[in-house]
Order: C-alpha cells, then sequence, then structure tokens
C-alpha cells in the first residue's frame, strides 16, 4: 500500500472518530462547534506526555481521551441553559479559545504557533487509528440498542416528555457531551502521532464545521450517517482530483443538492430497521 493510500485511510479513521464525537451530544439535541477544541486538548496532551514525560502510547492517548472529557463536562453543564444557535456560537467561543491558549501559552512544551515538532520519529501505524475506530463502533452499535440509546433517541425527539417519563435529561446531555469530548481526545492524539507535527491553526472552527458537516450530511439520528458521512467528505474529493481547479466547486454544488433532496441525512432511522433484529410474531406487522 502507497504512502497516498495509507495517508488517506488514516484520515478517514480519524474524521470518522470525529464524526462521532459530535454525534453523540448531537443525539441528545446539542450541537456543538466546538470539538475542534477538544481534539486540540486531546492532541497536546498526549504529545506532551510521550514527548516530556516519556509515557507509552496507550496510556497517553486514554490520559489525553479523559483530560478532554472533563473539560467536556465542565462545559456541558453551563451548556444546559443555551439551545440551538446560542449553544452553537457558545461552543465556537469555547473552541477558539482552547485554540488560542495552546497559540500562546506552554510555549516551552508545544511550541505555541510554530508547532509542536518532535513527537515521535516514526509515525504510528493505521491499525492503532481502525482499532479504536473499529471500538467506538461496536460502542455505539451497543448503545443505539440499550435503555441509554433509547433515552437519547427521545431526549432529541421531545425534551419535555423525556423529563416526564422519567429520563435524568441533565445527567443525559452531560454525558453525551463529556462522551463525544472523549473520542474527539483520542483522535487528536492519533492525529498527533500519526503526522508527528501540530500547530493550533490545524484545530480552528472550519475543523469543528466539517466535522458538523459530516453528522449532517450523512444522517443526523444514527452514529451510521456520521460514519458514511465523514467518508464522503473525505474520499469524494480525492476522486474528483480530476476536474481540477473545479473540483471545490463541484464538491459543493452536491452538497447544496444532497441538503435540498435528503435534509435529513443520506440514513435515517427507518432505513436502518431490519427485521431480524425484532422476533417476527405471527399477524404482528414489523
Amino acid at each position: 500500500m502507497s504512502s497516498y493510500q495509507l495517508d488517506l485511510l488514516s484520515n478517514l479513521g480519524i474524521n470518522i472518530l470525529l464524526a462521532l464525537s459530535v454525534y453523540c451530544p448531537m443525539a441528545t439535541g446539542q450541537l456543538s462547534i466546538g470539538n475542534a477544541g477538544f481534539m486540540a486538548i486531546g492532541a497536546y496532551v498526549s504529545a506532551i506526555l510521550t514527548v516530556h514525560l516519556h509515557l507509552a502510547l496507550f496510556p497517553s492517548l486514554i490520559i489525553g481521551g479523559i483530560t478532554a472529557g472533563i473539560i467536556g463536562v465542565i462545559v456541558g453543564f453551563p451548556a444546559l441553559r443555551l439551545k440551538g444557535i446560542f449553544l452553537a456560537m457558545a461552543t465556537l467561543g469555547f473552541g477558539e479559545i482552547v485554540r488560542n491558549f495552546f497559540m500562546n501559552f506552554l510555549t516551552p512544551l508545544t511550541g505555541g504557533a510554530y508547532g509542536f515538532r518532535g513527537i515521535g520519529s516514526i509515525p504510528i501505524s493505521i491499525s492503532w487509528i481502525w482499532g479504536w475506530v473499529a471500538f467506538f463502533l461496536l460502542f455505539f452499535f451497543f448503545l443505539s440498542r440499550s435503555r441509554v440509546g433509547l433515552a437519547m433517541m427521545a431526549a432529541h425527539d421531545d425534551e419535555t416528555v423525556s423529563e416526564l417519563i422519567g429520563i435524568h435529561i441533565v445527567l443525559l446531555k452531560v454525558s453525551a457531551f463529556g462522551v463525544g469530548a472523549f473520542i474527539a481526545g483520542v483522535a487528536g492524539g492519533l492525529y498527533a502521532h500519526y503526522y508527528l507535527y501540530i500547530e493550533p491553526e490545524f484545530f480552528n472552527v472550519w475543523e469543528s464545521i466539517h466535522m458538523v458537516l459530516y453528522v449532517i450530511m450523512g444522517g443526523m439520528l444514527t452514529f451510521w450517517g456520521g460514519v458514511l458521512g465523514a467518508g464522503i467528505f473525505t474520499l469524494l474529493p480525492e476522486f474528483l482530483r480530476f476536474l481540477l481547479d473545479w473540483r471545490g466547486a463541484f464538491f459543493g454544488i452536491a452538497i447544496i443538492g444532497l441538503m435540498i433532496a435528503r435534509p435529513s441525512g443520506l440514513i435515517t432511522r427507518e432505513m436502518l430497521r431490519v427485521s431480524f433484529w425484532t422476533p417476527y410474531r405471527k399477524g404482528v406487522k414489523l
């Protein structure tokens, strides 16, 4: 496999993780445009641990993810007071705060605006990235079929009714925010140790917007939508290279057309309802 193909598959795996990090809070009705900030936290914390403290890669990724998750929980509490565009703007501001923090502080450790160099001499193998992708896909697969997954769907559809039937909305939403931040932090750590160089500009607002677009394009109501959206955004521009300067314009037109034709995304819950998951009963329409 060529280095180009390896980079493409690695980038695809990281983008899938980032899409899942946005889907998690979005599944409870929360729109976060600050996940690039959580990604940056995971990337810098794990890089500092491996480079300056000589910690092994796996615990560094876990600690970086947990650090991002804890900060996500802290951000999640005040975010409960906000909804819609106000929540989106608040999380966008958080992402910019994190980016500027790593640009102007901890410079002896991170290199500041010049970037964090020397994270390693050899990139991590692609199996590291796709191992985490497989883990989180299994996690969301079983979560979607659990009571917690049903509670997340209910909170997304109607928060008031969910509270009336006994769902703890505050705990559910804050937990979703924290888990999403953890996943973004792990993705950031993998990104740092694959490309061996990071700088604050890698985690700007456009990175957060791309994560949201993965989920919106693929489908907001199932985690498979985020996976499909990340795949399209990562691979389609490469397949359109023959269009040269028109590639970006064609890609933009494709996105607009898709949003008009499929405003709910490419994948919906109804499309994923497979009869063999439900025991067949004679006379019952599935």
